[in-house]
């Protein structure tokens, strides 16, 4: 079973960090949407307001061993903590509809689907709709 070290995001981090998000979105079949640069990585995160706060998981050995082992869990709980020690009363997670594993991961530890229990759905503004709503 692997291990797993949580910790704190760094700025040399963002390479790494910048090809996870590349991963993710080709495991999401939505690789056209990435369009952040490491650049934009290091200002958003570590400028003089960084607009996130991120998280890194190692995992020890190298990944490559089956699912099920709880590092879910285990990055989710860290979360909390963290969110917790910053004065957060929620923190969200996002996860396409036809990820049931991680829905179940998620209801599991004792997440509500806000789009079952309350009818919300996630909206985003990007580009052109951005530019004319700020007149740029």
């Amino acid at each position: 079973m692997a291990s797993v070290r949580i910790r704190e995001a760094e700025e040399g981090d963002c390479g790494n960090i910048l090809r996870l998000i590349r991963e993710l979105a080709e495991y999401e079949k939505l690789s056209d949407q990435v369009k952040i640069s490491e650049e934009a990585l290091r200002a958003d995160g570590f400028g003089e307001n960084p607009f996130f706060h991120c998280l890194v998981a190692e995992l020890l050995p190298a990944p490559g061993e089956p699912q099920g082992q709880g590092i879910g869990s285990k990055i989710i709980k860290k979360v909390a903590e963290v969110a917790l020690d910053k004065g957060c009363s929620q923190f969200r997670l996002a996860v396409l509809d036809w990820n049931k594993r991680a829905m179940d991961l998620y209801k599991d530890l004792g997440a509500r689907d806000l789009t079952e229990a309350e009818g919300w759905h996630s909206f985003r503004f990007e580009g052109e709709a951005m530019r004319e709503l700020a007149g740029k």
